[in-house]
């Protein structure tokens, strides 16, 4: 069986619109499968900002999804720098709107997110089965997070049909709708039911993916065994582990032509595994931008990211009393929880020579962090893959983070025999507790202290290599065991 035609379903891909990792994947992946000869096509939804940046696109269709009035135009571009055929689902009631691709400018879901998605979703099945009048019909389709969940849900009704994958980014995030909600997105009724989408009296668009998908896969080995338990399951875990033979964890990659300190056009200086003295360069940079005292000598901790509990946030929050006892400076860039925040611009407050913040989001910020840290700190409950911390061992910045999902499968602890053997990466700690978080800061700054065996472990980070191209060959392993049990 030949896999060669892969249409790959996802709400966001950088750099047409990003709200976290998932963008960075959808917009690397497919470019890995690419370079692998395969004919890969992206859908998308057609957002004001992705027709924006997508550039010249052509009108390639004019459908209607079922159960829907509106004419629906499926554009084709080119995913920017790539050949790399995108193609948005214009519906403007739908999408064509100011905001964010799930919520709107006050951070507020947009009340009509499942029909946004079962239209979404029902153009996905169209040009799945060649029914869109484009002559094309993928060996594969590769969904991906609960705004694509319901694709497998719709095809696994047809036959002949493509075989399905379905990649859970975040199980914490699944597309719960009420019944109310469900009997106005004119979808199959036997879809409400315990075996198919529904979820303790709730819609999942989720569950649709891991219930119907022929293949499964997380973006971590740890996080696929995490999430067959109640501690991670968030109620799915019975299913997922009935489904554990279909369940696979594929790390992500990273996209070193994108994330490269010799070559990140956004850093002051570029550097390599044998020149990071030149990082004291970028680091005055990145200390000047938060208006923090410039000091060539001085640990600076960078964290970038979500400002939610998800990722600890609120455990370093409640160590910067004891942490700035100590020579230290930190910087954050991110946005999230409104209280977090608001505790964040109070804490700069209170202490303005050794915390600097930047609420929001800023691509060519979050470069300079990477740049100009010496640490990087994510301490994280739970983290499906994490891209971060694969950045900035390629930055030479050394991961500060808790043993869970991705992070325990990509950053080697700094333990003395690692140390000894030359395998150390970074600063692993166990417990999501503020005191754990401390203790492993203080073994980072330990370990900075003596300029040696930093400089061994810094050099060992930057020679790790998370390419794409590794898990790509991964995920053709994977659509060839969908084709085999679809």
């Amino acid at each position: 069986m030949s896999i060669h035609k892969i249409l790959f379903v996802t709400s966001e891909a950088h750099p047409l619109i990003k709200t976290g990792g998932l963008a960075d994947v959808s917009g690397s992946l497919p470019a890995a499968l690419k370079t692998l000869r395969r004919d890969i096509r992206i859908l998308m939804p057609a957002y004001k900002s992705a027709r924006a940046r997508i550039g010249r696109h052509t009108r390639k269709a004019q459908l209607k999804a079922p159960g829907f009035p509106d004419d629906i135009a499926v554009l084709e571009g080119h995913l920017p720098g790539t050949r790399i055929p995108v193609w948005l689902v214009d519906s403007p009631r739908h999408f064509d709107r100011d905001g964010g691709p799930y919520a709107d400018s006050q951070g507020r879901d947009w009340p009509d997110n499942a029909e946004r998605f079962t239209v979404f979703n029902r153009i996905a099945e169209l040009l799945a089965l060649n029914q869109a009048g484009l002559d094309w019909q993928p060996d594969i389709v590769h969904c991906n997070d609960w705004q694509s969940g319901l694709t497998p849900a719709l095809l696994a009704r047809s036959t002949p049909r493509p075989a399905t994958v379905f990649t859970i980014h975040n199980l914490a995030y699944q597309g719960l709708f009420n019944w109310e909600t469900f009997q106005g997105l004119h979808l199959p009724g036997d879809l409400w039911s315990m075996h198919a989408m529904e979820f303790y009296g709730q819609f999942s668009f989720i569950k649709g993916g891991i219930a119907f998908a022929d293949m499964l896969n997380t973006v971590s080995p740890q996080y696929a065994r995490e999430i067959c338990t109640p501690e991670f399951g968030c109620g799915l875990e019975n299913l997922l582990s009935q489904r554990a033979d279909r369940l696979a964890g594929i790390l992500n990659g990273a996209d070193y032509s994108q994330w490269n300190p010799a070559r990140d056009p956004h850093l002051a200086a570029n550097y390599n595994p044998f020149t990071t003295e030149k990082k004291k360069i970028n680091k005055r940079q990145l200390q000047k931008l938060y208006n923090l005292p410039i000091d060539d000598g001085v640990p600076l901790i960078g964290l970038v990211g979500r400002l939610v509990e998800q990722k600890g946030f609120d455990l370093l929050l409640a160590i910067l009393p004891q942490l700035f006892q100590r020579r230290v400076q930190v910087v954050v860039l991110g946005s999230g929880d409104k209280s977090l925040e608001h505790r964040l611009e109070m804490a700069v407050r209170e202490y303005p020579d050794k915390l600097g913040a930047h609420i929001g989001y800023n691509e060519a910020l979050a470069h300079q962090v990477e740049g100009g840290a010496d640490m990087f700190l994510m301490p994280s409950r739970y983290e499906p893959c994490g891209l971060n911390q694969i950045y900035s061992l390629r930055y030479g910045t050394l991961p500060i983070v808790r043993r869970t999902g991705g992070l325990a499968n990509t950053v080697v602890d700094a333990t003395e025999e690692n140390l000894a053997r030359g395998t150390a990466t970074g600063i692993v700690f166990d417990e999501a507790l503020p005191g754990a978080l401390l203790h492993g800061i203080d073994r980072a700054l330990a370990l900075y202290s003596q300029p040696k065996p930093w400089k061994k472990v810094v050099f060992n980070a930057m020679q790790q290599d998370f390419s794409w191209r590794r898990s790509a060959r991964q995920y053709l392993d994977l659509y060839r065991k969908a084709q085999a049990v679809r």
